[in-house]
């Protein structure tokens, strides 16, 4: 009987060994199936396939991996010092500095600047671009700086609503943008008094050499001219790889176009991020009565005198000066 039970257990064993010996030839073979695939494909080897994009034929899409390193290294930890950063900078400043009081107080009476369309279109433009850049924090941002505090489903959720949220409010922004630009460019043409300006830092500043003083500005001072032609070509850009980013199916880029599309609208938001926290403080807090002109489009006199006395004087004289009744 054992030596039936040893006949038994070697065929066995040479049936495993046989198996064995067949699947290892089998996975040699698939093995060196796909060293060869990929020798090929790396070889520059193209294929057949329906589409009718420029890559169509093109199995792998090469791109640069420095420009993830680009986005995780430099442009999510840039984003969020613009944000941030610059929020704490501002309640440092006018924790030391103080606001800009209006010298004589509020006088009253209120004169025109703003029609009631500029002033919807604003909101139209300055509503999504607070949304975008909140959103755009979380997706580019998020998973180094966020992910690590919150719970996995939680985490999910929340870039999937961004997502949303950032894809729709791209459009009323885009119209904003271009509303804005092309309307209101007109009084946003640098003038030789805008240096000035800028070496008084605005009559901001209440301490110093820079204390009391107050440069000519026309409807626009120097610094809104920065923070409109900043918004005008960044906006342009941010614009232009977004709808790259949000239609690939359309435009069918290349992996790497898609990346530096990626790279120029992280850039853009970064740039566009800083000048909104600039702005925002400035209209709200800086600048007494400053955010009464984009609520219902009129500002105090002497707010008008203070902060803008050439317009202030250019109504006057050709007669436009309208005050609310």
């Amino acid at each position: 009987m054992n030596k039936w039970f040893k006949h038994i257990g070697l065929a066995i064993a040479l049936l495993f060994s046989a198996v064995c010996f067949a699947n290892g030839g089998e996975l040699a073979q698939v093995e060196q199936s796909d060293a060869q695939m990929w020798a090929q494909l790396k070889d520059g080897a193209t294929g057949y396939t329906t589409s009718q994009s420029e890559f169509h034929a093109q199995p792998i899409n090469t791109y640069d991996l420095r420009v993830l390193t680009l986005r995780s290294d430099w442009l999510a930890p840039a984003l969020m010092a613009a944000l941030f950063g610059m929020i704490i900078i501002f309640v440092l400043f006018i924790k030391v500095n103080g606001i800009s009081t209006l010298h004589h107080g509020f006088s009253g009476k209120l004169v025109h600047r703003w029609s009631k369309f500029d002033v919807s279109i604003h909101w139209l433009g300055a509503i999504p671009c607070l949304l975008l850049i909140l959103t755009g924090l979380t997706l580019l941002a998020g998973r180094f700086f966020f992910q690590p505090w919150l719970g996995e489903g939680f985490w999910a959720g929340l870039v999937y609503g961004a997502k949303q949220i950032h894809d729709v409010m791209a459009f009323p922004f885009m119209i904003g943008w271009a509303l804005m630009t092309v309307l209101w460019a007109k009084n946003q043409l640098p003038k030789m008094y805008d240096v000035k300006w800028f070496m008084v830092v605005g009559g901001y500043i209440n301490f110093g050499p820079f204390k009391g003083k107050h440069p000519d500005a026309g409807f626009a001072n120097a610094g809104e001219k920065m923070w409109f032609w900043a918004f005008a070509l960044f906006g342009l850009v941010i614009s232009a790889s977004g709808m790259l980013l949000l239609f690939p199916n359309l435009f069918e880029p290349s992996r790497t176009l898609s990346l530096i599309a990626l790279v120029l609208h992280s850039v853009s938001a970064i740039v566009i991020c800083a000048f909104s926290i600039v702005h925002i403080f400035m209209a709200t807090v800086m600048s007494e009565g400053g955010m009464e002109c984009m609520v219902s489009g009129y500002c105090d006199e002497n707010w008008a005198s203070q902060h803008h006395n050439l317009w202030f004087d250019e109504i006057k004289a050709n007669g436009t000066l309208k005050y609310k009744e």
